[in-house]
């Protein structure tokens, strides 16, 4: 699987496929490593186009089809009269399933290729999309229906980001990969603009079920025309026998794992991920439910648009200045540092300032700019589900929304003053007799 970082463009390609220098051993010995398959081959510049746009869409269409519950929460809660907990145990469900299927997504598609795992996946997770309003109709309990369907959701986009880091490790040169990889990213605010904008007023003016059929129905279709036209609707897309080879790769990592733990460094990158994730998502989830309850007169397509019209130019942003800043000489951790700082610390104020009593356009603001500086730091997020579902929990608990925008300023300083005094920008190399081949950049 790849490591890919958005500050200092640090790619490993090792790390999908370990490639030596120096010629094979023709004795066979154990623990040799096997050369990449043949269709690892990179593609055409035209080719990496193509690609780049389908991908942008269809990670666009994810995140439409994630962003669909939140949306719909409200008007679903009044339907089925749930509580804030009851909310808070489906929205938080998806991220119990999507936090298991990070390293199986990229392990397969190291073996079988990204791009057959990212169209399997699609046509699952829009399928079930487009099915949920009718498991929520035909069981007699639907919190435990959507709590499931939401639970499989997880599941199954779980290994969209792998997927298409492997994806790219595989099939683009290293100098196009910033680019591929920076514009699809930004394919989760775009969804996000979209099902916030196009599924309000389908909420609005057809209800919550037309929400899930559209963005489900549009990510199957988005499966079908891949297949059909970018993989010429080949046959069987994963054997069992692709799955089981290469074995001999991940034996490096194996030996090496605690190694590498033992790096406070390490350390310092996953309690921070884990708490810009949480707050991320945690933001992502309630706050379409925040808007609705706390200013029931307000339009949801502006409270559901504005704050991604401002991510999406906010994220282009600062990639471009953590790159100047770099070429100008800046050492890469001072630059790593300060885009944390904006993303964890600025953003916090913003948020901080919600607990107060503020008017509709001041809360749009707050929360715009929270936001656009949580992009400062983009990464591909991996969350922490346990925080989405204890939002729900103190809402009820308290009454008070404060609670909430407290518990995420606080989770968001937790993780800035973690990566302030740990993280590092140097290699960290597992196999130290073989520096060159072999490492990881924090």
């Amino acid at each position: 699987m790849a490591v890919i970082q958005k500050h200092g463009k640090s790619y490993s390609p090792d790390l999908v496929c370990l490639k030596e220098n120096h010629p094979p051993d023709k004795t066979g010995v154990a623990g040799g490593h096997k050369k990449c398959p043949e269709h690892h081959t990179n593609w055409s510049r035209p080719v990496a186009r193509v690609w780049t746009v389908v991908l942008l869409l269809g990670t666009c269409l994810l995140y439409c089809a994630r962003v669909a519950m939140p949306i719909c929460a409200v008007s679903m809660a009044e339907k089925f009269n749930w509580t804030k907990r009851e909310s808070g145990m489906v929205l938080g469900s998806f991220f119990w399933g999507y936090c298991f299927t990070q390293v199986f997504g990229g392990y397969v598609s190291d073996r079988v290729g990204g791009e057959k795992v990212l169209l399997l996946a699609a046509a699952a997770w829009g399928s079930m999309t487009a099915f949920t309003p009718i498991l929520a109709h035909l069981c007699s309990q639907p919190i435990l229906s959507m709590t499931l369907a939401r639970f499989l959701m997880g599941l199954l986009q779980g290994v969209h980001y792998p997927s298409l880091a492997s994806l790219c490790s595989q099939k683009v040169v290293e100098s196009e990969r910033g680019f591929l990889m920076s514009t699809v990213g930004s394919g989760s605010y775009l969804g996000t603009l979209l099902i916030g904008g196009a599924g309000s007023l389908m909420l609005d003016l057809y209800g919550w079920e037309s929400v899930f059929y559209i963005s489900g129905f549009m990510s199957v279709l988005w499966a079908y025309c891949m297949w059909k036209y970018l993989l010429k609707g080949e046959g069987p897309l994963i054997s069992l026998e692709s799955l089981g080879s290469g074995g001999s790769q991940s034996k490096l990592t194996k030996r090496h794992w605690l190694r590498l733990f033992k790096q406070r460094a390490v350390w310092a990158v996953i309690v921070t991920h884990l708490c810009t994730a949480s707050t991320y998502f945690t933001l992502l989830s309630w706050l379409p439910t925040f808007f609705k309850e706390s200013f029931p007169d307000a339009k949801g397509w502006v409270f559901n648009v504005i704050p991604w019209l401002v991510a999406i130019p906010s994220s282009l942003f600062s990639g471009c200045l953590s790159d100047h800043l770099i070429s100008q000489g800046v050492d890469t951790v001072s630059v790593r540092k300060l885009m944390q700082f904006f993303s964890m610390g600025v953003s916090s104020v913003f948020t901080f300032l919600l607990c107060g009593n503020t008017t509709f356009l001041w809360a749009v603001a707050f929360v715009s700019a929270t936001m656009g500086l949580t992009t400062f730091s983009h990464r591909y997020r991996h969350p922490l589900f346990i925080m989405v579902y204890f939002s729900g929990y103190l809402i009820e608990a308290t009454g008070s929304w404060a609670s909430v925008f407290a518990l995420i300023t606080t989770v968001n300083l937790l993780g800035l003053f973690t990566f302030l005094a740990f993280a590092e920008a140097r290699r960290v190399d597992i196999d130290s007799s073989k520096i060159r081949h072999h490492n990881i950049h924090i």
